[in-house]
């Protein structure tokens, strides 16, 4: 991208009160951002007013270093890229949305952002080690099948989406509330490593942004809007993950939610979204069959073996795993199930965790986890 362009969106961008809605007005009248920024200022004031147009007038205090801060990250690969609303690479599905963004930095694969299929799976920062489980086989088999998987790359639900992606050998998108400069949360670094290699990092904020708590729900509106649905896997009452349902059902994209157990928080807020409309799904091929898109067999059947099913004759042939059942349970109640007494089922339970079939939760209570 020439200097000169880059200025002019980072200006865009950067000038204090200008906002995206602003900038989208400015765009509007004047054509490229070149040519806003040749216009006068009173012809600004005519279109936002004489604040916006003074802050316009004024600049952006040290922009000479960020321009070349952006040059130089645009210069060090070829897998990095600044895609403007300009673009024909721009993805069609954000034009559609009320408030696309006005760029997207780019750390990755471009073919993954032009893939035409893309499913968005998010959900609790904390999740059930169920449902970590179900986001990973759930994203896992939609890959399989032929979607980009979209998330956020939060720790919980996000991560374990990403990670199911990119183990099915297709693309994943993580859509960011920080500079692509910084990985947030620091613990998913070598997760960011993977998607660069095989999908792509998006943001809309530009280097140097830190995680503040304001980007985060609206970059939620990109996840939602290059989707062609979202499903939420577990969710508090309370969760970002349902302003992105309310976001995509809004864009007019479908929203689909995995029930769970009536004694979990974390399934509260999928209850919620299904009782609002939100489609019920119990497994990939119900994602798929929705949007009407090709199914493959094979890769419905690999998340069918890796998913809990009611009843799964390999971990009820243990009298504990049978006794838990597959909702949170404490550990009172799995002694009055099985009748063992307390040193005896505290050793099986210590083994079961060890082996990963039995997850620990805050409150005193355990969980089956999805068996391997």
């Amino acid at each position: 991208m020439p200097r000169n362009e880059l200025a002019a969106w980072l200006r865009l961008l950067l000038t204090p009160g200008l906002g995206r809605t602003g900038a989208r007005q400015l765009l509007a009248r004047f054509g490229l951002p070149e040519a806003v920024w040749e216009a006068s200022e009173p012809q600004w004031a005519q279109l936002l007013g004489p604040a916006l147009a003074a802050a316009m007038a004024k600049g952006v205090d040290g922009f000479g270093a960020t321009l070349e801060a952006h040059e130089r990250w645009l210069a060090e690969g070829d897998d990095r890229h600044l895609i403007t609303l300009a673009d024909p690479r721009y993805p069609a599905e954000l034009l559609q949305t009320a408030d696309p963004p006005l760029v997207l930095f780019l750390h990755g694969r471009l073919d993954a952002l032009a893939h035409p299929q893309r499913v968005a799976v998010v959900g609790s920062r904390n999740p059930t080690p169920q449902g970590a489980d179900n986001a990973r086989a759930f994203a896992h088999a939609l890959a399989r099948s032929g979607l980009s998987i979209v998330s956020g790359l939060a720790l919980g639900v996000d991560g374990a989406a990403h990670d199911g992606a990119l183990t099915a050998g297709g693309f994943t998108l993580a859509v960011v509330g920080t500079g692509l400069d910084r990985v947030y949360p620091s613990r998913h670094r070598a997760l960011a490593h993977r998607i660069v290699a095989q999908g792509a990092m998006l943001s809309e904020y530009v280097l140097g942004t830190p995680p503040l708590a304001q980007n985060f729900p609206q970059r939620n509106r990109i996840i939602s809007g290059l989707s062609a649905g979202t499903l939420v896997v577990e969710a508090a009452l309370q969760s970002g993950s349902l302003i992105t349902a309310r976001m995509a059902s809004e864009q007019g994209r479908e929203v689909f939610a995995i029930p769970g157990s009536i004694h979990s928080t974390q399934s509260r807020g999928c209850h919620a979204l299904i009782r609002q409309g939100a489609k019920l799904v119990e497994s990939a091929q119900d994602v798929l069959e929705e949007l009407r898109l090709v199914v493959d067999p094979a890769a419905i059947a690999a998340e069918r073996a890796h998913a809990v099913q009611p009843g799964a004759a390999a971990d009820d042939t243990d009298p504990v795993l049978a006794a838990m059942g597959h909702d949170p349970v404490s550990l009172d109640a799995i002694q009055a199930r099985t009748g063992l007494g307390t040193a005896r089922l505290q050793a099986r339970l210590l083994e079961l965790e060890l082996d990963g079939r039995v997850a620990r939760l805050p409150g005193g209570l355990l969980q089956r986890a999805a068996a391997g």
